[in-house]
């Protein structure tokens, strides 16, 4: 077919194809949407390794790029193990995992269930991890978990009294870690270990002065306060950033300072062998995708935003990556031969070593005031979280002795009524006897 319009535009004149001028007018146009295309799409991962055997542990690995990831990982041979919040026996963890084993053709991928919005969640699945004797095996722990309240929506706490995305985006990766700290440094020197975070630009505008600073952002809020007062009440507010979008930046700071003390976390730690410790921290930036957080977020999570997503779909597919190209730097993390010789502690975008734009991110001395708040932190949250199922236990017993007590008063009343029943019978037969 082509030589033959070849033929013709040769023989013929071009103006003897039907269509060819506006043929040739588009052309242009569909070469630079695919060039567009290819630009946002982002660098791809080059890099491969060997995964057969590795043990890795993903959060957030069933939905978005923590999804795409773990395809890619499994389809190379890792063992993966998807922390989710989903019951075990959940028909969609059953299916999703079905599914994945199926396109991979590895049946080494299971679950456990860890729900990153409760401390003690975690705290269970960590400390059965590290309970084990000799250490379980651990090459790499994948951090996809995240979260991001629509902007429609109020600040929203966990059971445990704490911020939502300060929780999942953050604490919940402090908490995870801080107890799966022995079973890394617990790993052959020979076994190449690796704690890729997932963080983003947004970490630019976070602000810890609460924690770095505690007296003097007091000392701005008391001055606020006053101000408040004094100020008239009929005047439009000034133009602030939400406090979602203050908590998301804040959170993924956060996130990132302790990335980089956790490293230093690690290689401090003299091992009983003399060898160097050969665990890694790696940061990654997978820039803007289409996953579904962020589709939740631009609707604002509403359906009026929904549909407005919808409509303006063509342009998001055009800017947005999709989670597989999204997922390329978290393999290039995971396979780049590279990486082994380095020194742990770094960022990567576009499958590229970056360097951090935010000074106070390799402060010691912020990164170990991070560190305490978030033990403290930790602790008051547990406990808090501790009383909450105290008293939803004892709620609990509470319903299960009044369903019982009034079990036991219906079965007492029909029982009374069946003996009843049985005297009034025998009492009428014994007056027909008379």
């Amino acid at each position: 077919m082509p030589v033959y319009i070849a033929l013709q535009a040769i023989f013929e004149g071009i103006d003897s194809i039907p269509y060819i001028w506006p043929i040739i007018k588009t052309i242009p146009w569909i070469v630079l949407l695919w060039i567009l295309k290819v630009f946002f799409s982002g660098a791809s991962n080059l890099a491969e390794r060997k995964m057969h055997g590795k043990v890795v542990l993903v959060t957030g690995g069933t939905s978005g790029i923590g999804e795409a990831t773990v395809r890619a990982l499994a389809a190379r041979g890792a063992q993966i193990v998807l922390l989710t919040q989903h019951s075990l026996s959940d028909p969609f963890i059953v299916e999703h995992i079905e599914d994945i084993r199926k396109e991979t053709n590895n049946e080494l991928i299971t679950a456990e269930q860890v729900d990153l919005s409760s401390l003690h969640s975690i705290r269970k699945f960590a400390t059965k991890w590290i309970d084990n004797a000799p250490p379980r095996r651990l090459d790499m722990i994948v951090l996809c978990g995240n979260t991001m309240t629509p902007k429609s929506r109020a600040v929203q706490s966990t059971r445990e009294g704490v911020e939502l995305n300060w929780q999942v985006n953050y604490l919940a990766n402090f908490h995870l870690l801080s107890i799966l700290s022995p079973a890394l440094r617990a790993q052959p020197p020979d076994r190449d270990v690796r704690i890729v975070f997932a963080t983003c630009s947004s970490y630019l505008g976070g602000n810890l002065e609460a924690i770095t600073n505690p007296a003097e952002t007091a000392a701005k809020h008391k001055k606020v306060s006053k101000r408040e007062k004094a100020a008239d009440t009929t005047a439009p507010p000034k133009a602030a950033k939400t406090p979602i979008v203050d908590a998301y930046a804040t959170s993924k700071l956060a996130l990132t300072i302790f990335a980089l003390a956790f490293q230093k976390h690690l290689s401090a730690y003299k091992r009983p062998d003399d060898m160097p410790m050969n665990s890694k921290v790696i940061l990654v930036d997978p820039g803007f995708c289409r996953t579904p957080g962020t589709r939740r977020w631009l609707a604002s999570g509403t359906l009026l935003g929904l549909l407005l997503y919808l409509l303006s779909y063509p342009f998001w597919w055009l800017v947005l990556k999709s989670p597989l190209m999204g997922a390329q730097s978290f393999l290039h993390a995971a396979m780049e031969e590279g990486l082994t010789r380095s020194e742990g502690g770094i960022l990567l975008k576009e499958c590229k070593q970056r360097n951090f734009l935010r000074a106070e991110v390799e402060d010691e001395v912020v990164q170990k005031q991070l560190w305490q708040y978030s033990e403290r932190m930790v602790e008051e949250a547990e406990k808090r979280g501790a009383l909450e199922r105290a008293r939803l236990k004892k709620e609990e017993e509470e319903r299960k002795e009044e369903a019982d007590a009034a079990k036991e008063l219906k079965d007492y009343k029909e029982k009374v009524g069946k003996k009843d029943g049985q005297q009034k019978g025998a009492g009428t037969k014994s007056k027909k006897g008379k």
